[in-house]
C-alpha cells in the first residue's frame, strides 16, 4: 500500500512532466507506471483497464467490474466507471470522453495495445492521442530511500542464490538444469519470483547476448558460463550478470574476460551526478574499443532498472541526459566472439550525491568453477 504523502508526491511529479510536455492528460494501462502511482498490480489482458490523470490533478478510471473490490481499496477517491463483460467496454469509454478536457492526451506508447488506443481515438474525436512514454515514465527516474532498500534486498537474494549455484555446478550439467537450480535458489532465499527468465549460456552459445538456455547443451571443461538473472522482491527487480569458466580457462579467454572486467570497473568509477549517460557509455565502451577485441562489441553499456527490468535512462551513445542522484542503472559491458565465447559483467549501480554505490558486489575476479 502506498501512503498518502508518497502518492501525492508521485502524482505531483507526473503532473509536472505533463506541464513541461504540454499534455492535458495522460492515460495509463496496467504496468509499472500504474503500480507506481496506485499500488495496483493488474495483469495486462483482454479487458481494458485504464487510469486517466488530467493536468489539473483530476483522476478517472475505467476498471472491469471483477476488479472493483481491489481497486476501491487502493484508489477509493478516483472517480471510476466499472464495466461488465456482458455489456462490453465501449460505454465506459463514452463515459470517459465526457470527462476528458484538452487537446493532447499522452499514452504509454511502449505499453498500450492497439485496441485500447483505437477505443480512445473513436471516443475522443477532438483529442490528439500522442506517445508520451518518456514523459510518463519520468516520474520513476529517481528512486527514493525505500525503493533503494527494496532493490538492495532483491540484489542480496540474487547474489545468495548465485553463490549457492556455482558451488553446485559441474561439467556435464545442462544449461537448463543450471537455470532451474538458480530459480529454485532465488525462491529459497526469499524472492517473490524471477525478474525475468534467467539467461544461462555456455561455451559458444554464450556469444549470443540474449540466447535461450538449452536442455541439450552440456557444460564442458573450458566453457564459459554466462549467467544473466535477477530476483524480484517487493515489486522491484535485480539484474546481474557474471561469467564463469568451467574447470579451466584458456589464456585467450582470460584476456577477453579481463578486458570486460576493466571496462566494468571504469564504469563504476566514473558514475557521478552531472555526467552525461553518453559520456559514461563512451568511457566504458571506449575501454573495450581500445583493446584488440573491439570487433566483439555488440551492445550499449546499460539501462535503467526498477519496477521494470529495462526502463529509462538508457546508458548509450547519443543520450546526453545528465545523471542525477537516485538514478539506478546497470553497467554491463560485454564482448562476444561468435562460435566461441561470450563475456558480460553487469552491476546495479545507484547514482549518489557524490558519486555512486554498486548495490551488487558479487566477485568480479575471474572465477573457475566445477572442479
Amino acid at each position: 500500500m502506498i501512503d498518502g504523502e508518497r502518492r501525492s508526491a508521485r502524482f505531483a511529479r507526473l503532473i509536472d512532466s505533463m506541464d513541461r510536455a504540454g499534455l492535458d492528460g495522460v492515460a495509463m494501462v496496467p504496468g509499472a507506471n500504474l503500480y507506481y502511482l496506485t499500488g495496483a498490480h493488474f495483469h495486462l489482458m483482454e479487458r481494458p483497464t485504464l487510469l486517466f490523470v488530467s493536468r489539473d490533478g483530476a483522476q478517472h478510471a475505467i476498471i472491469p467490474i471483477l476488479e472493483r473490490a481491489r481497486w476501491q481499496a487502493l484508489a477509493p477517491d478516483v472517480e471510476t466507471e466499472y464495466w461488465q463483460d456482458s455489456d462490453g467496454y465501449e460505454k465506459a469509454f463514452v463515459w470517459m470522453a465526457d470527462r476528458i478536457r484538452g487537446a493532447r492526451l499522452g499514452v504509454e506508447g511502449q505499453r498500450m495495445r492497439v485496441f485500447e488506443s483505437e477505443a480512445l481515438r473513436r471516443n475522443l474525436a477532438n483529442v490528439m492521442v500522442v506517445d508520451a512514454q518518456a514523459e510518463i515514465s519520468q516520474m520513476r527516474l529517481c528512486k527514493d530511500d525505500d525503493e533503494v532498500a527494496v532493490m538492495q534486498r532483491a540484489v542480496e537474494i540474487s547474489e545468495a542464490a548465485l553463490a549457492a549455484v556455482i558451488e553446485w555446478v559441474r561439467p556435464g550439467m545442462s544449461e537448463v538444469a543450471v537455470k532451474n537450480k538458480l530459480l529454485a535458489a532465488m525462491l529459497e532465499n526469499g524472492a517473490d519470483g524471477a525478474a525475468f527468465d534467467p539467461i544461462v549460456l555456455s561455451g559458444p552459445a554464450s556469444a549470443d547476448p540474449h540466447g535461450t538456455p538449452s536442455v541439450e547443451r552440456m557444460l564442458a571443461a573450458g566453457d564459459s558460463l554466462l549467467i544473466d538473472f535477477g530476483a524480484a522482491w517487493g515489486g522491484y527487480n535485480a539484474d546481474i550478470t557474471r561469467t564463469f569458466f568451467v574447470s579451466r580457462v584458456s589464456e585467450r579467454h582470460r584476456e577477453i574476460y579481463e578486458t570486460v572486467r576493466e571496462a566494468n570497473a571504469v564504469g563504476r568509477a566514473a558514475v557521478r551526478p552531472g555526467m552525461s549517460l553518453h559520456a559514461l557509455d563512451d568511457a566504458v565502451t571506449g575501454r573495450l574499443a581500445e583493446s584488440e577485441f573491439a570487433e566483439l562489441i555488440v551492445h550499449k553499456t546499460g539501462h535503467g532498472l526498477g519496477l521494470d527490468v529495462h526502463e529509462p535512462p538508457q546508458v548509450m551513445i547519443g543520450n546526453h541526459q545528465e545523471m542525477v542522484p537516485g538514478m539506478m542503472i546497470t553497467i554491463e559491458p560485454g564482448l562476444y566472439k561468435p562460435g566461441e565465447v561470450g563475456v558480460r559483467i553487469e552491476d546495479d549501480v545507484l547514482v549518489t550525491e557524490d558519486g555512486c554505490r554498486s548495490l551488487s558486489g558479487f566477485e568480479r575476479q575471474l572465477t573457475v568453477i566445477g572442479g
